[in-house]
C-alpha cells in the first residue's frame, strides 16, 4: 500500500475508534457550496464530516472489527462523526437529506453497536440533549409550581372571603 493511502487508513481508522458515535452516508450530486455549509452547520454543533474512499473506509473497518457488508455502501461515501450530541447531529443530517434528496443514510454505529439505515432515523427521531435537559427541568419544576400555586389560591380564597364578608356587612 502506498504511503498515502496508509497514513489516510490510519487517520480513518484513529477516527472510527476515537468517535463512539458515526453515521455512514451516501452522497450523489451534492455541490461543494452545499456540502460547504452542511459541514460549518456540523462543526457548530460539534461534529464533523469527512468524505471517505471507501475502500480504504472498508479496510480501516475492518481492522477496527466493524462488520461491514459491502454491498451496502454503494457510491461516494462520508461518514458524519459525533460530537457532543449524536442525536441532534443525526437530526441535522436527515434534515439536511430531505432538503437535498441527494443523500441516503446508510447506516451508523452509536454506543459501539453497528445501526441500520432504519436504526439511524429512529435514533434521529429522539429529543436532543438540549430537549432532555428541558424535559428534566420541567419534571423537576412541575412539582414546586404546583405547590406554590396551591398555597396562592389558599391565600387568595382567605382574602377573597374577606373581602366579600367586609362588602357584606357594609351593605347591611
Amino acid at each position: 500500500m502506498r504511503q498515502e493511502k496508509q497514513l489516510l487508513l490510519d487517520e480513518i481508522r484513529e477516527q472510527i475508534s476515537a468517535s463512539d458515535n458515526f453515521v455512514i452516508f451516501n452522497y450523489e450530486g451534492i455541490g461543494a457550496n452545499t456540502v460547504g455549509e452542511f459541514r460549518d452547520e456540523v462543526a457548530k454543533i460539534g461534529g464533523s464530516v469527512e468524505v471517505v474512499p471507501k475502500r480504504v473506509f472498508q479496510k480501516a473497518a475492518v481492522e477496527e472489527g466493524l462488520e461491514l457488508d459491502k454491498e451496502s455502501l454503494p457510491g461516494h461515501i462520508a461518514l458524519l462523526l459525533d460530537g457532543q450530541d449524536s442525536v441532534t447531529l443525526t437530526k441535522t443530517l436527515m434534515q439536511f437529506a430531505k432538503e437535498t434528496n441527494a443523500v441516503k443514510v446508510l447506516g451508523g454505529r452509536f454506543d459501539k453497536k453497528m445501526c441500520t439505515a432504519d436504526e439511524v432515523k429512529k435514533i434521529s427521531k429522539l429529543p436532543g440533549k438540549e430537549e432532555l435537559r428541558a424535559q428534566f427541568l420541567g419534571l423537576l419544576e412541575a412539582p414546586m409550581a404546583q405547590t406554590v400555586a396551591v398555597m396562592d389560591a389558599v391565600v387568595s380564597s382567605v382574602v377573597y372571603c374577606l373581602d366579600n364578608k367586609s362588602k357584606a356587612e357594609g351593605t347591611s
